[in-house]
């Protein structure tokens, strides 16, 4: 790694994490030059489907810390 990658690397890892999320999703996306726009929408649709059935409390929710649990195979209560 160049002196250069390095010095940009050590000051992107000091940033807050909301700036090194926005960096790295920009990063991400400059990646995938051939977007499908198909995908992009259905995307988009399954999305607001899935706030609409928050919104009418038809989804339920786990707390990270529970869902890194059963990631990790971990018994979890369901409370």
């Amino acid at each position: 790694m160049d002196n250069k990658l390095k010095t940009i690397l050590k000051k992107a890892l000091n940033m807050s994490h909301e700036q090194r999320a926005f960096i790295a999703g920009r990063l991400i996306d400059s990646l995938d030059e051939k977007a499908d726009m198909n995908i992009e929408v259905a995307w988009q649709h399954e999305i607001q489907k899935r706030i609409a059935s928050a919104d009418k409390g038809e989804a339920s929710f786990m707390s990270w810390e529970k869902v890194k649990k059963r990631l990790r195979g971990k018994r979890i209560d369901t409370d």
